[in-house]
């Protein structure tokens, strides 16, 4: 008996060195509806996978889904997208109101959109490695990053064209809102720090964009092999860059989310390390938040009170998770809700949660090509 409970305390002490919970205590489930059937779309228009949902200050709802008629052109080393996704925005009361962006330039593959504290609307798109901003009314603003050429010259035998993937880059992947699967495109990655993309707004599959509240616009470069978040003024103009490619404080693993709340911290979804990094606005790590899974999409909420939202998605070969979870700011998980499958209040691969409220949500999923409206209970 002596000897098990000395066993038994080594194990504690153990765990406590390596900053393992000992005692963990089970995630409390938050009672939740959901409405799978909220949008209204013209007859004969339908949703594809829904990359990116958002709300306006009136409730108005817009929905970046891969759907339409894509072109695909073959380059020499390269397959080059255009078309394919649409930009949809419906009233509060699901109502179709009409598309935004029609033939823009940059959208080819959604990946996210936001509306800043201005209610204007940003798409951000991984075919064209991308940021886009529209007023409120639809009308473009700025856009951040440049698509690549279409153009390859071959110098000579053997010699690798110049629109070939950048040294140290890798073709997109699918699953997880995986990218079109034709390379990775853009010029950031396998220069200087690996990973760690360059300067500017070169992205390489850009994954999300946020603000704080001086409007400095803050881009999650982190879905293809850079890992980074760059840093603009309102204005756009470049500012700092920081992350690379890595495990350790700082560094990331393919960033699929961020956001921001009211004090200006910056919370980064790192999920190839399964945790979100919290850094001030300057890029100076504060804290992590782990025990969630695998983070994909997160939100912070408005209001007086704010909370960050987690989805911890399925993979796409399993029916495993889906959970979305509530979190405070301070870390402490507060609850979770839903699981993964294909019904009403079930979840497939959540790629974009909208949580202009604490207790309202939107969820646009990947796998099941549509937007749920969730209404948690108190």
């Amino acid at each position: 008996m002596r000897n098990q409970v000395l066993r038994a305390l080594r194990s504690v002490v153990g765990a406590i060195a390596i900053g393992v919970p000992v005692f963990a205590q089970p995630v409390p489930d938050i009672t939740y509806d959901a409405n799978a059937d909220f949008l209204t779309l013209p007859s004969g228009t339908y949703l594809g996978e829904v990359a990116g949902v958002a709300s306006n200050s009136r409730g108005h709802v817009f929905v970046y889904t891969r759907t339409g008629h894509a072109v695909a052109t073959l380059g020499d080393e390269r397959t080059f997208y255009h078309g394919g996704s649409r930009l949809f925005q419906f009233d509060q009361t699901g109502k179709f109101v009409k598309e935004i962006g029609q033939g823009v330039y940059a959208v080819n593959f959604a990946q996210q959109v936001r509306v800043d504290p201005q209610d204007n609307v940003w798409i951000v798109d991984a075919g064209s490695n991308q940021v886009v901003k529209f007023d409120a009314d639809g009308r473009y603003q700025m856009v951040l990053g440049r698509k690549p050429e279409n153009i390859t010259l071959r110098p000579g035998p053997g010699v690798p064209a110049s629109g070939g993937l950048p040294s140290g880059g890798a073709a997109p992947e699918a699953g997880r809102g995986g990218g079109p699967g034709g390379g990775g495109g853009g010029r950031g990655g396998g220069r200087g720090t690996p990973g760690a993309g360059i300067n500017g707004d070169s992205f390489n599959r850009p994954s999300d964009v946020t603000w704080d509240r001086a409007g400095n616009i803050y881009v999650a470069d982190g879905f293809g092999p850079t890992n980074r978040i760059a840093k603009f003024t309102r204005d756009g103009n470049f500012v700092k860059t920081w992350g690379q490619t890595g495990s350790a404080q700082g560094q990331f693993n393919k960033i699929l989310g961020i956001g921001s709340d009211a004090a200006g911290n910056i919370y980064v979804a790192d999920a190839g390390n399964n945790r979100i990094q919290v850094f001030d606005g300057e890029g100076t790590f504060k804290s992590q938040i782990t025990g969630i899974g695998t983070p994909q999409a997160i939100c912070v909420s408005g209001g007086a009170t704010q909370y960050l939202y987690s989805s911890n998605s399925n993979d796409p070969e399993s029916m495993e998770h889906g959970e979305i979870y509530k979190i405070r700011l301070t870390g402490q998980v507060v609850g979770k809700f839903g699981k993964a499958g294909k019904m009403p209040k079930e979840f497939g691969i959540v790629n974009a949660i909208d949580c202009r409220t604490e207790n309202d949500l939107i969820v646009g999923e990947i796998w099941n090509w549509r937007a749920q409206k969730v209404t948690l209970k108190r």
